[in-house]
């Protein structure tokens, strides 16, 4: 839990703690003393069987302060792990200002931001609006990340409405750049433009005309650039839209001067770059748009993993089943399921039976069967049968929460090669613009005649094409598409590292069950002895298996099935637990099962050796 470091108000405020190295009565009263003696402090409670401390502060309390007394009387804070969704980063020299910013909050052990998930980890011992506030001072925001899902949900519409916006952005600024692209570029590109256009409107009016629709684009679409790359640039910590902002907004200028006010311009250099400064922000747009669609595309496997979890679970209290919402299931609940229900929560089953289908878990396609003592897992789908478990891990402590935790850790990781990336793009952007303005003083001076627009355009090239965006965000986004694409196939990549590591590998080893397979039992060989018929067998033995709900019962009930068999009527069906399933069809008594309950029954299967043997080499179970 974290609480205000500071805060003004007089009502008393609790901050929580958890503290290592306690071991007995007299360590709980040592860390009490130690943290009632740091002024602001009213109280503190220290509980050794959950090592945490609870501190009533009733004055403005420095954090940094009670971890100090704590370990002064000899005990350690474990560093807190404390994740904060960035908005406004766009990028890779934006993930270098919000790291450093993180950095120097005192108490701040490491912190990591990741910018296709727009994400940050801090590691330490720190207050949580300190770390806002951190971030708000570099111009971008944040929040603490609610793990209850709520700030998921949330995360996931902004970045379906900003890709709306960025779709709506592209088409409106690429139907405005068309014309002037059209009007100056076609000039120079098709014979008899240039001349269609003076006996027309004129050159004045064409450069009217691509001001005018210029201005929108830059202005209205484009506008984001210099909402964010000037006052990133006052800050001095420009960053990927600075470039554009300075590129585009210095063509813009320029060219507003050729049209309206040509005399002060040396002569020969009166020209017009209205289509460099539309084209360039339509492209940028373009990009940011297809990056926006590329991460929305990625979180889709986090989606469908969360969608494996129950919503609700029916529950009993005060002597009757009650349907409630999974998170209010608690521990030691008695949790009813009923048959195809996905199970709720991790458990123990304490009545009923049934087959469980635990492929999501497990790989393995052949439900396992259930009875008092035996564990079930949140997420997978019970078969035919009904039965009851007690809840012994609810929330985040499921299996399924976990995997789904690892898999979005994975996803936000940073890669060994994405370190060297970032200390690249953290001096990159000023680098560009050092390198900017030397090449606009180059050509100003030594450059061939009209020196200024020579000096202007390769100056605002060099702004334009030196975009780091991809540098930053081909790493995070690689990780994001690897391990989400990973997720729909079943793949769980527990550390992004482990994709880097991919690339060494020669030789992949699988096991067939669930991997290879399609994932269900099927008929495909029905071997017997002389003077049995083959159709009359397989129908027999169908019509008891139907009586039964295990899966390869069900697979040789819909073998016959697809043959178009009629199954007979059976009668004192009866299933010999751990051995098979026997019956009376038409007066023969019909006994199924495995080769023990054919020993047991006193059967020589022997004849059928080699058959098993063959079949075995096939990859089939006989």
């Amino acid at each position: 839990m974290n609480a205000p470091v500071r805060d003004h108000s007089p009502v008393a405020q609790i901050i929580s703690l958890p503290i290592e190295g306690m071991t007995c009565a007299s360590c709980v009263g040592r860390v009490e003393q130690a943290l009632k003696a740091v002024p602001g402090v009213e109280n503190a409670t220290v509980n050794l069987a959950t090592e945490r401390a609870d501190i009533v502060v009733s004055a403005p309390v420095d954090r940094q302060a009670l971890v100090r007394g704590i370990e002064e009387a000899g005990y350690s804070v474990p560093s807190a792990a404390t994740e904060l969704a960035i908005d406004g980063m766009t990028c890779a020299s934006c993930v270098g200002t919000v790291e450093r910013a993180l950095k120097a909050v005192h108490g701040v052990v490491s912190a990591t931001v990741n910018l296709a998930t727009e994400r940050a980890v801090v590691h330490g011992n720190v207050d949580v609006a300190l770390l806002v506030k951190a971030v708000e001072g570099t111009g971008y925001s944040a929040k603490a990340v609610d793990r209850s899902g709520a700030d998921d949900e949330e995360a996931a519409a902004r970045k379906e409405a900003e890709t709306i916006a960025l779709k709506r952005d592209v088409t409106v600024a690429a139907l405005l750049t068309l014309p002037v692209f059209i009007l100056e570029m076609g000039s120079h590109t098709i014979p008899g433009m240039h001349d269609l256009v003076m006996r027309t409107i004129g050159m004045q009016w064409n450069w009217y005309i691509q001001f005018a629709l210029a201005t929108l684009v830059l202005f209205v679409p484009g506008i984001r650039f210099y909402e964010k790359g000037f006052p990133a640039l006052l800050r001095g910590a420009p960053d990927m839209n600075s470039l554009v902002a300075v590129g585009t907004m210095a063509a813009y200028l320029y060219s507003l001067v050729a049209t309206f006010a040509p005399a002060f311009l040396p002569a020969g250099t009166v020209n017009v770059y209205f289509e460099a400064a539309a084209v360039i922000v339509t492209l940028i747009l373009l990009g940011r748009f297809l990056e926006a669609r590329a991460k929305g595309r990625t979180s889709e496997a986090i989606k469908r993993l969360v969608g494996l979890q129950a919503k609700t679970a029916r529950v009993r209290r005060d002597g009757r089943a009650q349907e409630v919402e999974v998170t209010e299931v608690a521990f030691g609940d008695i949790i009813e399921v009923r048959p195809g229900e996905r199970v709720p929560v991790d458990g123990e089953v304490v009545d009923g039976d049934s087959y469980v289908d635990e492929s999501m878990i497990t790989g393995e396609p052949i439900p396992v069967a259930k009875s008092a003592g035996a564990e079930v897992v949140g997420g997978t789908v019970n078969q035919k049968g009904a039965f009851a478990f007690r809840a012994t891990a609810v929330g985040g402590a499921t299996m399924l929460a976990q995997i789904i935790r690892m898999v979005e850790q994975a996803q936000g990781s940073k890669l060994p090669i994405q370190a060297m990336v970032d200390k690249v793009t953290m001096w990159f952007v000023p680098a560009v613009m050092a390198v900017a303005v030397a090449t606009f003083l180059v050509w100003l001076f030594f450059g061939p005649s009209p020196a200024l627009t020579f000096a202007l355009v390769n100056a605002v090239a060099v702004l334009i094409i030196a975009c780091p965006c991809a540098m930053g965000l081909a790493t995070p986004t690689s990780i994001m598409v690897g391990t989400g694409r990973g997720a729909e196939m079943g793949v769980l990549f527990r550390k992004g590292e482990a994709l880097q590591l991919l690339r060494e590998a020669k030789v992949v080893a699988l096991d067939k069950t669930g991997t290879l397979t399609e994932g269900r039992p099927a008929l495909t060989d029905l071997e017997l002895v002389d003077g049995f018929d083959r159709t009359t067998v397989l129908a027999k033995i169908a019509a008891v298996e139907a009586k039964s709900e295990h899966p390869i019962a069900r697979a040789i009930v819909e073998a016959a099935e697809a043959e178009g068999l009629g199954l007979p009527a059976v009668a004192g069906f009866e299933s010999v637990t751990g051995f098979g399933v026997k019956a009376e069809v038409d007066g023969s008594r019909i006994e199924v099962g495995a080769d023990r309950y054919m020993t047991e029954l006193g059967l020589d299967v022997g004849a059928f050796a080699g058959t098993a043997t063959k079949l075995a080499d096939e990859g089939k179970s006989p």
